[in-house]
């Protein structure tokens, strides 16, 4: 039984390895589907809190649920290593995740989204963090379309894709 292995796994793998090699510090996306229990958000702010005090750069969006629970986490390890870029405006966040983003230094606004629905907005954010990240890491559940595809999207970038499924 031979394998074939196409040009494009060994770079995926090589890009993989260099990644994990690398000693200092990365900059790395953490985004996730809205609709996440509290044990979950609990979990998923302890790891970017880690992520943080390691010294990398974390880029989230500004939704509730997974991205929130990154800010939390990397806010109480270093609020300069955060960028959050939100899909539309600020006044169009929600109002459960705006008194945590008004805390944020790195906050990037896309105000000429707000006319776009949120999954069309949310669509381009992910594509602005994921071009600026060297390695993504999503928390989503089957169905999450617009995820999903961000992470199509990260691996057809060459981009490390760590995705872990909720369902």
């Amino acid at each position: 039984m031979s394998q074939s292995i196409n040009i494009q796994e060994i770079d995926t793998l090589a890009q993989e390895l260099a990644t994990i090699q690398q000693t200092g510090s990365k900059r790395i996306a953490l985004l996730g589907s809205r609709h996440v229990p509290i044990t979950h958000q609990k979990l998923i702010e302890m790891m970017s809190y880690a992520l943080v005090l390691g010294g990398n750069r974390l880029m989230t969006s500004g939704a509730t649920g997974t991205n929130l629970a990154a800010i939390r986490g990397a806010m109480r390890a270093d609020p300069n290593l955060l960028t959050v870029i939100l899909p539309q405006s600020l006044a169009r966040q929600p109002k459960e995740s705006r008194a945590d983003l008004d805390k944020v230094i790195h906050l990037v606004e896309n105000p000429e989204n707000d006319r776009l629905s949120l999954g069309e907005a949310s669509a381009l954010c992910n594509r602005e963090i994921i071009a600026r990240c060297q390695q993504f890491i999503c928390f989503a559940f089957h169905d999450s379309h617009t995820l999903l595809r961000t992470c199509e999207e990260a691996e057809e970038q060459r981009k490390v894709v760590t995705l872990f499924y909720f369902d």
